[in-house]
């Protein structure tokens, strides 16, 4: 396993899976009242410019259900570049923790942190890509699918982190993505580019919703504006106008397919409460393994110095 988790795209298909088969494990343990203390006596820093439910959450109670002890950093204690050089952040915390989880805006101070630091570096979000929403979705789908491939994921509205996220997932495995986007809101290009050669005929982006979602066994949608794009949402509200994931739209898709959504949800923008709360929703399930796939990956992570 890699040092860090910064991208989906910097792990194997191999270690994909291995995470996912660890991530069930760890669930039904958790489920039979079995405890598995495998990061006992280890300290993980939090550290986020950005609000959090999810993230913050599900790390913390993971890190205690290992038998770790989590510090969590607001935006205002560390001010990562401003206060202090992101370098030299990395270079004290390495001193005093065992693992960083980093929450930021710029990809950049995630990727600085993990070049910076001897210790994992897990990116826990930034602008440009959410890998443990992505892992934690595949942990969903293969639940309730019985496959971790041989499946079609449609993605309707913006090409945000998210979405890159998708993109990095099928350039490692065989599953299928349509992406529907208005003009000028597509993923990352370079991204999008390495996950066309990698997948070839199994990426494709349209700007019709009614296309993509069509034979669809996942519908997956995000916010029009995520956090920093605040004084767009008006304007984004009028272009995604068309791109609301809703039970017209579902009459496309496969009857029983799954619909996602990372959350918070914008209910009534990107989605209908009817479809939100309604029987193909499975966003409940999404938001709880994220504990399940995150323990998967510190374990994977920073295990190792237990065993030393």
């Amino acid at each position: 396993m890699v040092k860090d988790l910064i991208s989906i795209g910097d792990i194997s298909k191999e270690e994909i899976e291995d995470l996912l088969v660890t991530a069930s494990e760890l669930k039904e343990r958790l489920a039979r009242g079995i405890s598995h203390r495998a990061l006992e006596g280890q300290t993980l820093a939090l550290i986020f410019e950005k609000p959090s439910l999810r993230t913050k959450a599900t790390f913390e109670t993971g890190m205690f259900q290992l038998g770790g002890h989590s510090i969590y950093f607001s935006p205002d204690q560390i001010r990562l570049g401003v206060r202090e050089d992101v370098a030299d952040v990395a270079r004290n915390l390495e001193r005093w923790v065992d693992g960083i989880v980093a929450r930021t805006f710029a990809h950049e101070t995630v990727v600085e942190l993990a070049k910076n630091s001897s210790k994992p570096v897990i990116n826990g979000l930034t602008d440009k890509l959410h890998p443990c929403q992505v892992m934690s979705d595949l942990l969903t789908i293969t639940e309730r699918l019985g496959r971790v491939e041989d499946f079609k994921v449609a993605f309707i509205g913006d090409g945000n982190n998210v979405a890159n996220s998708w993109l990095s997932a099928v350039a490692k495995l065989s599953f299928s993505l349509s992406i529907a986007t208005p003009a000028g809101y597509e993923p990352d290009k370079e991204l999008l580019e390495r996950a066309k050669l990698a997948a070839r005929d199994r990426v494709a982006m349209t700007s019709d919703p009614i296309e993509a979602v069509r034979d669809a066994d996942v519908v997956y949608t995000d916010v029009w504006a995520s956090m920093g794009q605040e004084g767009e949402a008006e304007e984004r509200r009028r272009v995604f106008a068309a791109y609301q994931v809703n039970s017209e739209l579902l009459k496309s898709a496969k009857r029983e397919t799954l619909v996602m959504h990372c959350l918070p949800a914008h209910r009534g923008e990107e989605i209908t409460s009817e479809v939100l709360d309604g029987p193909n929703s499975v966003v409940y399930d999404q938001a709880e393994n994220r504990l399940h796939m995150q323990k998967a990956i510190m374990v994977a992570l920073m295990g190792k110095k237990k065993k030393e």
